[in-house]
């Protein structure tokens, strides 16, 4: 029995310029109506407190919007409750949450009220030699990505001329001719998510959250950065017509878009190239590298040759320096484990599904008090 895919995305990239945050898009602000912001360090239960509360919410029937780390795609930095208007989601640095209206949407949960913190008093001198190079990796990592960031960049300039930016142009014209006609009165509204993430595990794409949001999917093949041409015209053109866009910027270019998903029409554009393939037949396939000038692809063959190595090495090395930092994550939370009260998380959990879900614990867990759940 297979799966079906569960809708999963990043808010927070490891890029050329450092971590990027799109955590100002967590909630509209207009809508929002509950936000529990978590506080605490390293091994606390705030990823285990949001899958528990995700698991109920599915279980009730609700849609849920993973948010994925980018550090540990295996652990959550947040969930959102598209249909209670609602997230939780990890405040601590360096995806730091400001609140908006304080006590009316947003509320503090402090997850460190859960250490023994007699306990790590004894293990300090540990902790403080795992958390040693730690900053030192993502630092490399970051420099890594800005190297690679500059050559690709080279690499996009070289083949963009104003005769292939016009051939794009009427690329898009006339997929939103067939596409995104007028939908609702007034502009679409547009979100941003990244899809991608440059990770240990290295470069993932989300493609089971493109199909479990929509049935035609447009592949753009892209080698040279080209995708964010056509992307650009539709994104504009579809929130004119009246439709929601969630709009998805490259973590290695994150001012570039990388990716489009118009839950209303089930349409999405997604860009493959290089060692990212598109895991099924696609509605459409369209080659960008087709619009290139051949003659000047001819003459820059080995300049782009020599450009798309070296980028793709420099992204390797910073996927290596990632891995290494996860492991002194990994350290870290080894040692925080046995340290942590986790009777105490799982009340937590219950208190949250009370609070975002409305409905009243089922296991009888007693609530941790006001002083424990608040700064």
């Amino acid at each position: 029995m297979t799966t079906e895919p569960k809708v999963r995305y990043y808010l927070g990239a490891n890029s050329p310029s450092g971590f990027y945050s799109l955590y100002d898009q967590l909630l509209d602000p207009g809508e929002a109506e509950e936000l529990l912001i978590l506080k605490g360090g390293a091994g606390c239960g705030k990823s285990t407190l949001m899958g528990q509360v995700a698991a109920r919410a599915e279980e009730q029937g609700l849609r849920v919007e993973y948010i994925r780390c980018s550090g540990d795609p295996d652990s959550l930095d947040a969930i959102i409750l598209p249909d209670r208007h609602a997230a939780i989601v990890d405040g601590t640095a360096p995806h730091v949450v400001e609140p908006k209206l304080p006590g009316a949407v947003e509320r503090y949960v402090n997850l460190g009220a859960c250490y023994d913190h007699e306990g790590l008093k004894k293990v300090r001198g540990e902790l403080e030699q795992a958390m040693k190079g730690y900053k030192g990796c993502y630092a490399r990592a970051y420099r890594c990505l800005r190297a690679a960031a500059e050559i690709t960049a080279d690499r996009t300039a070289l083949i963009q001329t104003p005769e292939l930016e016009e051939r794009i142009a009427k690329r898009a014209k006339g997929i939103l001719s067939r596409e995104c006609r007028r939908g609702g009165e007034g502009e679409g509204k547009v979100c941003q998510r990244f899809l991608s993430a440059v990770t240990h595990q290295g470069f993932l794409v989300e493609f089971g959250t493109v199909e479990r949001q929509c049935r035609r999917v447009y592949e753009l093949v892209d080698t040279y950065g080209l995708s964010h041409l056509l992307l650009t015209h539709i994104l504009s053109g579809a929130a004119a017509a009246g439709w929601d866009v969630i709009a998805c910027p490259s973590p290695l270019a994150p001012d570039r878009l990388e990716h489009l998903i118009l839950p209303q029409l089930s349409l999405a554009f997604v860009t493959t190239g290089g060692s990212t393939t598109y895991p099924r037949h696609p509605y459409r396939r369209l080659r960008m590298d087709a619009m290139v000038d051949r003659e000047l692809l001819r003459r820059s063959k080995a300049r782009l040759s020599f450009s798309r190595k070296v980028s793709a090495a420099l992204v390797e090395e910073a996927v290596s320096s990632l891995a290494q930092a996860k492991a002194m994550h990994d350290d870290l939370e080894r040692i925080y484990n046995p340290y942590v009260d986790f009777g105490r998380v799982r009340a937590a959990a219950e208190w949250a599904v009370r609070e975002v879900l409305g409905n009243e614990a089922e296991h009888g867990e007693e609530e941790m008090s006001t002083a424990d759940q608040q700064e």
